[in-house]
């Protein structure tokens, strides 16, 4: 059930009305704070926490872990700190940087290689050349980004398929442009290894094409999501070519958000409206 409180560390009031846990090591510690608390403390826990779900107040897990129950959030994505205002001011910090792009502007999001797809330098050499013939042949200007899960021939590849293109490429160098990408894109592509880009993409309100990499390991999980964000009419696959589709702007954080304040509530603690 989790680690035990340290000996060192006592648990003691005032209990806070609020744990958000996530992990399975913090959940022994949050469990402890509430039975200390006689139940006044709520715990949210973060993604399936692999143990019986009736301790917690809410669940908030993402469709592809397959739980469910009426403490359960159910989302489709991941939880994640995008906001039109925090956008909205780095577009504006970034705007006269980018201004030389030329427009429309397609946000480019590049991970790496994890333990279900591959990243190297031929697939970076791949989506570059799609990329460089995309923006040839619709004058869109690109915003690039790596992660530091990036290998740097996959980079080096990238920069040099890009070299002739309308494109900013960024790699980790100086002040990070990722939020001024989100907010000044027209359209978005991802390459579709990180749950958690696919998901902050898809919350600007910009259409989404998600880049399928190879498949090198266990992907059931990854496609699921895949599939679930396309089904939600959030995403949909980059095949080198731009595509419309009456998509839809998804945010489960606002909706796990509200679930949690209705918690609160009910035990009577005062929350601000959510937004």
């Amino acid at each position: 059930m989790g680690t035990r409180p340290s000996a060192s560390d006592p648990l003691t009031p005032p209990w806070p009305a609020l744990i958000v846990s996530c992990g399975r090591r913090s959940i022994g510690t949050a469990l402890a704070i509430k039975r200390r608390s006689a139940g006044r403390t709520s715990i949210v826990h973060i993604q399936n926490p692999r143990m019986d779900l009736r301790p917690f107040d809410l669940v908030a897990a993402p469709e592809h872990d397959g739980i469910t129950g009426e403490n359960v959030a159910i989302t489709t994505g991941s939880l994640h700190g995008v906001t039109r205002a925090k956008l909205d001011d780095a577009a504006a910090h970034w705007q006269s940087r980018l201004s030389h792009l030329p427009t429309p502007r397609i946000a480019v999001l590049i991970g790496g290689s994890n333990s279900a797809y591959r990243l190297d330098a031929a697939t970076g050499t791949r989506i570059a050349q799609e990329l460089a013939s995309l923006a040839h042949s619709t004058g869109a200007g690109l915003m690039v980004t790596t992660s530091r899960r990036t290998d740097p021939t996959a980079v080096a590849a990238i920069r040099a398929a890009l070299e002739d293109a309308p494109a900013e490429i960024w790699s980790g160098d100086g002040e990070n442009p990722y939020f001024a990408y989100l907010g000044l894109a027209d359209r978005i592509i991802v390459t579709g290894d990180s749950v958690n880009m696919v998901s902050e993409a898809a919350a600007t309100g910009r259409p989404v094409q998600v880049i399928h990499l190879p498949i090198t390991g266990r992907a059931t999980k990854f496609e699921r999501f895949h599939r679930a964000m396309e089904d939600a009419g959030a995403t949909r696959k980059f095949e080198g070519a731009l595509v419309d589709w009456e998509f839809n702007a998804l945010n489960d954080t606002l909706a796990v958000a509200q679930r949690v304040k209705d918690i609160l509530r009910h035990k009577g603690v005062e929350t601000p409206d959510a937004s």
